[in-house]
């Protein structure tokens, strides 16, 4: 087999398209030999016509991202030939949205458990007090005769909507 141009192997282009890889190859910065199945997706998808016209087209500092860009779409529409990774990102929105529903729940129990099932003067499980004695609103406090840390949203918002708790004046 006589060897391209210079001692290096073809590109990865050049050997799937069985031509000689010259010094000036568009493709061989991107494709290497080592990565022959990048080159055949990204062919079998947008095919070599269209990357060369693309790669000529695009500035030599953004090649680089170009050919990432299309050989993580080519990979995409091999897995899903209708969606291509749209589909992926479709999927990836849903989990977050459900994720987000899941967060607002878990908060919306964390209030309603601190504004309901916290009586005041209360022992826990753990033998220690577990009414709210908050400091000064606005401000984040720590009761030492309960061990309890109360962020300061809790007291200057007033989640349970109970001025005398939030305000750490009353004694319940």
């Amino acid at each position: 087999m006589a060897s391209s141009s210079y001692s290096n192997a073809p590109c990865a282009a050049c050997k799937f398209l069985r031509r000689k890889c010259m010094p000036d190859c568009i493709f061989a910065p991107y494709f290497p030999p080592e990565e022959p199945q990048k080159f055949a997706n990204v062919h079998k998808i947008f095919g070599a016509s269209n990357v060369s016209k693309l790669l000529n087209e695009v500035p030599p500092h953004q090649r680089e991202d170009a050919v990432n860009s299309l050989a993580y779409e080519a990979e995409a529409r091999m897995k899903d030939p209708v969606y291509g990774c749209v589909g992926a990102i479709s999927v990836l929105q849903r989990q977050v949205m459900r994720l987000q529903r899941e967060l607002d729940a878990t908060n919306a129990d964390l209030i309603r458990y601190a504004c309901n099932e916290m009586p005041p003067a209360s022992i826990s499980q753990y033998g220690r007090r577990t009414g709210h004695h908050g400091g000064a609103a606005g401000a984040a406090s720590f009761n030492q005769n309960s061990g309890y840390y109360y962020p300061s949203q809790w007291n200057s918002d007033d989640p349970c909507g109970d001025n005398e708790r939030s305000s750490g004046g009353g004694s319940m």
